[in-house]
């Protein structure tokens, strides 16, 4: 039977050819573990194979899981859209924002940020699909967000985070990431220190490296298929 430390391990090391592939330096991609859905004890289990990182999309989810694993040196990270109403916890429990697209919602994270901790960690979320239903700062509206985020000083903006429509179609897939990068260096040639691309997702992350990733956003690939959720609010 296939553990989470095998699949783990796995993805590591498809992570490391798809680097090698792409030229880029090995180790220059970061995997964020998408644990949503998913029980304490499959994260306990992933950290005791070598994963720090995790990702959590359900922020009373995410809370009850960090209190269970709070003997565990665990990176939080918060993925996809925030709620005014969620800003307050989100900004003192978490290291990392992946899905920033309104100004409203920095403010009030930058708000709520505890001023004796280190700036929480902003990637802006790019709909660079355009869809209606997607979240996400239209491209050409992304720079004036940019500019208004990095003013904000208990935020640190770090880059930039998308999800792509999903496709099969490989070259669509680079299409997308790379329009993402090219957003990304050019807000660099004008100043920006930014580092972080955030995207590529179990299905399509090797060509999210290819163009450029540097953390790639694993779940099914790593913990199977998702529980059903009062599944994981029942286990520990």
């Amino acid at each position: 039977m296939t553990t989470i430390a095998d699949r783990l391990q796995a993805v590591k090391a498809r992570i490391h050819a798809a680097e090698h592939n792409a030229r880029r330096t090995a180790d220059s991609v970061l995997l964020l573990a998408v644990s949503k859905a998913h029980p304490a004890a499959s994260l306990r289990e992933a950290f005791e194979a070598g994963q720090r990182l995790f990702g959590e999309n359900y922020l009373q989810e995410a809370l009850n899981k960090q209190q269970v694993l709070g003997d565990l040196d665990i990176e939080w990270h918060f993925i996809g859209p925030i709620q005014s109403n969620k800003t307050q916890p989100i900004a003192q429990h978490f290291s990392w924002v992946h899905g920033v697209d309104r100004l409203k919602i920095a403010e009030r994270l930058n708000a709520a940020r505890p001023t004796d901790a280190d700036p929480l960690n902003i990637c802006l979320q790019v709909n660079i699909s355009q869809e209606s239903s997607k979240s996400g700062v239209l491209p050409e509206d992304l720079e004036t967000l940019a500019m208004a985020v990095q003013g904000l000083p208990h935020l640190r903006l770090r880059g930039l985070m998308a999800i792509p429509a999903p496709t099969s179609d490989i070259e669509l897939q680079h299409k997308q990431f790379r329009m993402v990068r090219e957003l990304f260096t050019q807000l660099k040639a004008k100043g920006y220190m930014l580092d972080t691309l955030s995207m590529g997702m179990s299905e399509d992350y090797a060509a999210a490296i290819d163009e450029g990733a540097t953390i790639v956003r694993i779940g099914s690939a790593i913990f199977g298929p998702r529980p059903r959720a009062e599944t994981v609010m029942a286990q520990p």
